[in-house]
Order: structure tokens, then C-alpha cells, then sequence
């Protein structure tokens, strides 16, 4: 019997699509999606019987595993409980989006454990996990009312091109999908890259949407500094860090990026591209450095997102990040160690600069010491 095909775009209510692929997964059927990559063909992973029809639609053996496709990050943590630092930083920077990550799993709370015994030889035949949040609504909304995640592969016969239509699905798979879900074609036309996470190293073993430097850059160490305006706190910080980080490294600071490190800051009410005050960048000539180049930037959820550890110089300011972003209360914390604040010296004589650019030093002398910074131990 030919599969169904639902053109999404001419659908009177996107809800009646996503409930009918809903419904198909559950009772077992191959359904194809579209995704930002190329069409995927999905099972519901909770049903060892569709997964298996999965396996032999795509003429897979056992050893080549089938990823999963979940939610968001606070889901892969329910399947990759003891995710190191490195392949947290990846998911947040890379989801939703064209990235499958590979990570170590035999965490014996992993929720692996509890899918069928035939979809975990399929999803974890070696001892490794591939997980990937898809950026496409369709399929974030079969996921949310699913109560599993979905075996997701690409959905083409094996040894065939990649699908970025649905009309090409129906070609490669014939009666061997059930439902087709026909978004046009895919944006990028192209698979989505595939990182393998061990031991605090990446190994991009497929360059796909997201080049392999893209990748290396996406899984620096990212520090974030925050103030008001981004005019003199926030940037004294960064450029004082950058110093700092450099000696710990044993590079220039010019050099940091290519070591994996990325340093910047921004301000709360700060305005886009403003410069530095007058007093902040004399104060740093004193100290040999130039911020002169600094533009102010607003904080954003991005910065926020991507940021390993956000700095910042107030309770206040904290307080106003993690009330937008609750996620990241973790990642975000008093540049003082005692949990004081830094105060604002704007408007202030230059002595009252100085001293804050003091005391900033002081307290990043201590911060930077335990930062986990790639290729550099932890001061004892």
C-alpha cells in the first residue's frame, strides 16, 4: 500500500498533522519527516517491532547505530546522565540544529536502560549514544507528545542519496514508509554533522551542515563578563581575563581562540557599539592594555546560551540574568568571590577607576586559577 503524504504547508491545522504522525508512531508505522538536514524516517524508539522494520527498510546491520531524537538538553541528561562538560557545551550551542552528537552512555541510569532490549542493540550497539534536537517544529511537536524519544535516521535506502523531498522519499522507500509528511524541500539539503564527544576531545566523524572548524569554535571555553552598560566594568574584566588567561596557557592573548578559549562581555542596558568610557580605557593603557577596539554589545539570550560562565559584577545583575534565563543560574556567578559586589565607578575621578580595575584584577586572579580552560591544569 502506498504512504500516506500530508502536505504540511496546505493543511487547514498543523495540530491535526502532528496528532495523525502522533498516532502513526504509536501504533508502529515508518513515518518521514522533514527536517533542516534532509528527511529523516522515524520509529517510536519504544517499539522494538518498528524499530526493526527501520533497520531493514535502511538495510543497516547491527553495528551501525540508529541516533535518537529528543527534545532538548535536559532530556539527552535523562539518556547521557554523566555528559562531560565538553558535550553539555556542544548540545547547548548546537540545539535545535543540524548537529548529531555521539557520547559515551553506560550509565547505569540512563534511560536507555528501559527502552526495549532490540532498540538498545540498535541505539547503543557499542557503547555509545547519537542524540539530536532536529530544528523543525513538526517534528519538536510529534516529540512533545510522544512519551519516548523517536529513532531517527535519514529516509533513503542505504547506499542511496540522501532524501531533501518528499516526492524522493516516496521514490527510495515506496510502501515501506506509512506516512509521509511533505514540508517542501529541506532547507539545507544537506545531513546534519556528526560529533563524537570522548574524554573532553571531539572527532567530527561526518562534516555535514556545520563544518568541522564551525564545530572546533562552537566547543570553545567561553567566559562572559556582564555589567550595566558595558561601557567600563565589563570590559576591563575582559580584557584583565584575557591577560590573565594567556599566562595560564603560556600564549599571547592574541592567540587565545586558536586555543580554544573565547573571552567577551556585555551589559545589561547596554546600546550596540558604543564605546568605552574615556577613564576605563586610560586606566587599561596604564596597564599596557587597549580597549580602544571595544564596541558595547547588549547581553542576550545567545551570549547567554553559549557562555560556559557568565561573570558578574553585581547580586543584582545575576539576579536580573537568571530571572530571564533560570537555566543558566548554575553557569552564572559573582565575579567576587566573597559574593560582594564590584561597584560602578561611572562619573567617578579616575583614582575610582583604577581602583575597580585593582580590585577586578584581584578577583580574577582567583577565578581564573579553577577555570576547567582547555589544555590547562587547575592551580593546586
Amino acid at each position: 500500500m502506498p504512504p500516506i503524504v500530508i502536505e504540511i504547508r496546505n493543511a487547514d491545522d498543523t495540530r491535526d498533522v502532528v496528532h495523525r504522525a502522533v498516532q502513526a508512531l504509536a501504533e508502529g508505522q515508518l513515518v518521514a519527516f522533514p527536517t533542516e538536514t534532509v528527511y529523516g524516517l522515524a520509529a517510536s524508539a519504544l517499539n522494538e517491532e518498528a524499530v526493526g522494520r527501520l533497520l531493514a527498510v535502511k538495510r543497516r546491520g547491527g553495528s551501525h547505530p540508529v541516533a535518537l531524537a529528543i527534545r532538548n538538553l535536559d532530556e539527552a541528561l535523562d539518556y547521557v546522565p554523566d555528559m562531560c562538560p565538553l558535550g553539555r557545551r556542544l548540545a547547548r550551542r548546537c540545539w535545535p540544529g543540524p548537529v548529531t552528537l555521539v557520547l559515551q552512555d553506560q550509565h547505569p541510569d540512563s534511560l536507555v536502560m528501559r527502552l526495549p532490549p532490540r532498540v538498545q542493540q540498535a541505539v547503543v550497539p557499542t557503547g555509545s549514544i547519537g542524540l539530536r534536537v532536529p530544528a523543525h517544529e513538526i517534528v519538536h511537536d510529534v516529540l512533545r507528545l510522544l512519551p519516548g524519544p523517536i529513532a531517527l535516521t535519514s529516509a533513503n535506502r542505504g547506499g542511496e542519496p540522501d532524501a531533501v523531498t518528499a516526492q524522493e522519499v516516496v521514490a527510495s522507500l515506496g510502501d515501506d514508509v506509512q506516512l509521509v509528511l511533505d514540508d517542501g524541500r529541506s532547507r539545507y539539503a544537506q545531513p546534519s554533522s556528526v560529533v563524537q564527544v570522548n574524554q573532553g576531545t571531539i572527532h567530527v566523524l561526518r562534516e555535514g551542515v556545520v563544518s568541522e572548524q564551525t564545530i572546533r569554535r562552537l566547543s570553545s571555553y567561553f567566559i562572559l563578563f556582564v555589567c550595566t552598560g558595558n561601557t567600563c566594568r565589563s570590559p576591563m574584566a575582559e580584557q584583565i581575563c584575557r591577560q590573565l588567561v594567556a599566562q595560564r596557557m603560556g600564549c599571547r592573548p592574541d592567540e587565545l581562540e586558536d586555543r580554544g578559549v573565547i573571552i567577551a562581555s556585555a551589559g545589561i542596558a547596554a546600546p550596540m557599539g558604543a564605546p568605552p568610557s574615556p577613564e576605563a580605557q586610560h586606566v587599561m593603557a596604564q596597564r599596557g592594555l587597549d580597549l580602544s577596539g571595544h564596541a558595547t554589545q547588549p547581553l542576550t539570550e545567545s551570549l547567554v546560551r553559549q557562555a560556559d560562565v557568565v561573570f558578574t559584577m553585581t547580586r543584582g545583575h545575576r539576579d536580573a540574568i537568571v530571572s530571564h534565563w533560570p537555566d543558566a543560574a548554575e553557569r552564572t556567578v559573582l565575579l567576587r568571590v566573597d559574593g560582594g559586589d564590584i561597584s560602578d565607578p561611572i562619573g567617578g575621578p579616575l583614582e575610582q577607576y583604577a581602583a575597580c580595575a585593582q580590585q577586578i584584577e584581584q578577583q580574577l586572579a582567583a577565578r581564573v586559577a579553577e577555570l576547567p580552560l582547555p589544555g590547562a591544569a587547575r592551580s593546586q
